[in-house]
């Protein structure tokens, strides 16, 4: 089974300094048909104005990532990490037994553009941890790299849920293959740029949820701009 979640169809939500869509149930957004997809139970595309961000709040038992498309975004937690993550880059936290942590602009001037994610941890009330790294966009031209993991594998971040984060980049014309193991589920998200998976073609904020489905898909870049493409690859 195959489900399309178009951008348009996300929930939008604006509060001045902050743009947001929703691909999921979150905050004052509620769609019963859109509460997540298994352990994967936000995406948020925000957009936050310079100075603008979020103050200090608590989270618990969540694994939060983190992704910058563009501009720059600082993060400081009560456990005393702090950064500013950049485009490449990918942060995690682990809210663990429970985390105070801000997300703000970096940038007096310039927007920053970023995805937050969460998924449901595999174990409750661990300590909070926090990571960030960087990925060369080169080492993902035409090939999928893990970005995060249970174990930490290929250099990615260490996860606390049986799941894993893949990206590629590809340019209009250049293809990748998708293997899809039918015990798994699997959430397909274009972060930028146009892609065509199997005659689909999908637009940035674009994603297809993938159940029971299993066998080798090819996956394309469409379009001048670079496609940047996420692969949630999920327990069943």
């Amino acid at each position: 089974m195959i489900v399309q979640r178009a951008s348009s169809a996300r929930g939008d939500v604006s509060a001045g300094w902050l743009k947001s869509q929703h691909t999921f149930s979150f905050g004052h957004y509620y769609d019963p048909e859109w509460m997540g997809f298994g352990p994967l139970r936000v995406i948020n595309e925000d957009r936050v104005a310079p100075r603008g961000g979020f103050p200090p709040h608590r989270h618990a038992n969540m694994e939060i990532l983190s992704y910058v498309l563009s501009g720059a975004l600082a993060h400081r937690d009560d456990t005393g990490s702090e950064g500013v993550l950049r485009p490449g880059e990918l942060q995690w936290m682990s809210a663990g037994h429970g985390i105070e942590h801000s997300e703000f602009n970096a940038s007096e001037s310039e927007p920053v553009h970023f995805l937050q994610i969460w998924i449901q941890p595999d174990r409750l009330n661990a300590a909070p941890g926090y990571e960030q790294r960087a990925f060369d966009p080169e080492a993902r031209r035409g090939r999928w790299a893990t970005l995060a993991s249970p174990d930490g594998a290929d250099g990615s971040l260490a996860i606390r849920q049986q799941a894993f984060l893949r990206g590629v980049r590809l340019g209009d014309g250049e293809s990748v293959d998708l293997v899809l193991d039918p015990a798994r589920r699997y959430w397909l998200h274009v972060a930028q740029g146009g892609a065509v998976l199997d005659g689909r073609a999908l637009s940035a904020g674009d994603a297809l949820g993938l159940v029971d489905e299993g066998g080798t898909r090819s996956l394309s870049g469409r379009g001048a701009e670079i496609a940047d493409v996420l692969l949630f690859d999920l327990p069943a």
